[in-house]
């Protein structure tokens, strides 16, 4: 027996992985005489492959499947350019092995360029390989139009057809119309297309549809079982999912490792500490936490159930941890607020060598918006600037305009608008948060007419205002003391923009009178709204009643408040500030005693500043 690394020889541990291979075999035979390196400089030694073609397929087929599973997208061209040169690719092996690789390494122009030129081999396994690289690389639509061709064209499917075919439904009669072809090929039992056909059912809500298909199923292993439980916890039914589960165990089926990571879920979104405790008992059983997917799983629950420490413990524990490890432990301490604590994981993880993703700077940029860290925040756009993360000028991503728009929320909450301002010329899709945001950030820092002006070229370019555009144009009004324009604004919301006034719109208007003074405006408005005042409003009227020294109407508005929050130190400190604004001190006294009676706290304020990073 002899030592041969064709597994690992395109991966970091070349030198070092090894399989053993018996000295007898094709690979070992044929590569044993030409080395590697020579293979991929395109050496005289290809000749040798080239008086020996039969040997030389299965040898390029083992390296694509390598290239293919450490996605060295360089090194399979090369392979393809000896092939092509060598007249090798006339063996539907050789061309699924080309298609499956480029779909691997996420090239599906070439993988698709590939299957164009090879029309006359075509069969069910290439179609399938290129079918099943568009799926797998979310272009759905486009599979499944792949699928039809398929069809048009008189190549029957097989059982591996149509679990890819299913995934690539994008309406729910397309799944009925490949589900009733399965009883024409006798694959209505089929356990693997059962689950595929589940997931789908319950991905456009058809319930019943994917329990019919789950019933008449004789064999029912733990996949279809998943599927159920994964599809209910992608619609948010997460006690359904979870009943499922109970139902498996019942059955006697072992959930497996992947069964769990989709329990987990499901209890995290439910914050179930407790049954979440359970099934991680059941996890270190079954010696499901060695496996990183379940540990980041474990990490997302009791993140999401507040449990910090139970989960740095998780992290803590994971021997190999992965970009999602990072990435769920830095969601963590975001979701919690603790904002230092996912700067820090950040640093940490860069320590580690471990590479930022659209994941973890979407986390990361947050808690600097949060903190009003502005160097940390430029640092960031830095990285996706030489990553290409986002701010491209054609994106159509979800998660790159998520990305984009977390930028200019950071710049506008740290004050740098002409960073936004930059930021948001440059991309040539902007959806509603990215109007929204810049005009409350222009709003904030008191800049009404720019917010304003922001506000009038999104209506120029026919998007509609929602709820959170009239409150940020409100605030922007208050902030600025355009009196007029906010006025108008609110008398116009259900009539020009078909948005009903809510009580967070009534109390940015409430604000902007208090802050110009119009405090009977404010206060008739108060009384005459069409939605009961809460003790937010009241305390804006208070707010506004302390700076211009009107006790009377004070006293008003802090009777409303003690009724509706009687337990809310703001409050007492505001009617003792207007008391001793117009030196009633007596009655200063006799509110820090109420507040001393009833054990009622000023919290302290607080702020910070950044020496030396």
């Amino acid at each position: 027996m002899l030592k041969f690394a064709i597994q690992d020889m395109l991966s970091p541990s070349l030198k070092s992985g090894f399989v053993m291979l018996n000295a007898k075999s094709v690979v070992f035979w044929a590569l044993g005489r030409c080395p590697l390196l020579d293979l991929f400089r395109f050496s005289s030694s290809f000749s040798y492959f080239e008086r020996r073609s039969a040997i030389a397929i299965p040898t390029c087929i083992a390296i694509l499947q390598s290239c293919a599973r450490f996605s060295n997208l360089k090194k399979g061209k090369e392979l393809h350019s000896w092939m092509l040169k060598g007249n090798y690719l006339t063996s539907p092996l050789s061309i699924t092995s080309l298609i499956n690789m480029y779909s691997k390494c996420k090239n599906m122009s070439y993988a698709f360029s590939v299957f164009k030129t090879s029309i006359s081999l075509h069969n069910v396994y290439i179609y399938n390989a290129i079918i099943a690289g568009y799926m797998g690389n979310n272009l759905c639509e486009e599979g499944f139009d792949l699928y039809l061709h398929m069809r048009c064209r008189g190549v029957m499917p097989d059982k591996f057809t149509f679990p890819c075919a299913i995934k690539g439904c994008v309406e729910v009669s397309q799944v009925k119309k490949v589900h009733g072809l399965l009883f024409k090929f006798g694959l209505d039992s089929d356990v693997f297309i059962g689950s595929a056909l589940v997931s789908c059912y319950l991905k456009f809500v058809e319930v019943d549809a994917a329990h019919d298909v789950f019933d008449e199923l004789d064999e029912r292993d733990d996949v279809l079982w998943n599927s159920m439980i994964n599809g209910y916890v992608q619609m948010g039914e997460f006690d359904m999912a979870l009943d499922v589960f109970q139902l498996m165990v019942e059955d006697g089926v072992s959930p497996s490792s992947f069964t769990c990571t989709g329990v987990l879920s499901a209890l995290a979104m439910n914050e179930d500490l407790d049954n979440g405790r359970a099934i991680h008992g059941f996890v270190a059983k079954k010696g499901y936490d060695s496996i990183v997917a379940v540990s980041n799983a474990l990490i997302d629950l009791y993140g999401k159930c507040k449990s910090i420490e139970s989960a740095m413990e998780i992290f803590d524990a994971i021997v190999e941890k992965d970009i999602f490890s990072w990435n769920s432990l830095i969601f963590v301490h975001g979701l919690s607020g603790d904002y230092h604590g996912t700067m820090r994981i950040l640093g940490m993880m860069l320590t580690a060598g471990i590479k930022p993703d659209l994941v973890t700077v979407s986390i990361a940029l947050p808690a600097c918006a949060n903190l009003a860290t502005l160097m940390h925040g430029k640092e960031i756009h830095k990285f996706m600037i030489a990553n290409g993360f986002g701010n491209d000028g054609n994106i159509i991503d979800f998660e790159d305009m998520y990305v984009n728009n977390s930028l200019l929320d950071m710049y506008a909450k740290c004050g740098s608008m002409r960073s936004a301002n930059a930021v948001f010329n440059m991309l040539t899709v902007k959806d509603l948060a990215s109007w929204n945001i810049m005009i409350m950030g222009y709003g904030v820092l008191g800049h009404g007419k720019e917010a304003l002006l922001m506000f009038d070229h999104m209506c120029a370019s026919k998007l509609r205002p929602d709820e959170i555009t009239l409150i940020a144009v409100l605030s922007a009004c208050s902030h600025a003391g355009l009196v007029a324009h906010g006025s108008s604004y609110l008398s116009q919301m259900e009539s020009r923009f078909g948005v009903v006034p809510t009580i967070e719109h009534y109390v940015c208007v409430i604000d902007m009178l208090g802050r110009a003074g119009q405090l009977e405006a404010a206060y008739e408005l108060l009384l005459t709204m069409p939605i009961e005042s809460n003790a937010v409003a009241w305390r804006a009227f208070l707010s506004a009643c302390e700076v211009h020294g009107n006790a009377d109407l004070a006293q008003v508005a802090a009777q409303h408040i003690f009724e509706l929050e009687p337990e809310h130190c703001g409050n007492y400190v505001l009617m003792s500030n207007v008391y001793g604004a117009i030196g009633q001190y007596g009655e200063v006294s006799d509110v820090r005693l109420t507040m001393r009676d009833q054990d009622i706290k000023k919290l302290p304020g607080y702020s910070w500043i950044d020496i030396n990073n």
